[in-house]
């Protein structure tokens, strides 16, 4: 399965949230994460970032909050 393939296959909510955190990893890469740092951190606390999506967080106000 190519990798276009698996994505056409995620629900939306999967795919937004994919692009929610994606959109926290600019955010920690602004403030000086290097993209791998921040991939990393995110792929660590994927359920804590899940939840934070959850909650109605905006990517910019998740990626403070895990600053703090």
């Amino acid at each position: 399965m190519s990798k276009k393939q698996a994505v056409e296959k995620l629900d939306e909510e999967t795919l937004a949230l994919l692009e929610w955190c994606a959109e926290v990893e600019t955010h920690l890469v602004a403030a000086g994460a290097t993209v791998a740092e921040a991939q990393q951190h995110i792929e660590e606390q994927a359920e804590w970032y899940t939840d934070r999506f959850f909650d109605g967080l905006t990517a910019e106000e998740a990626a403070r909050e895990a600053l703090a």
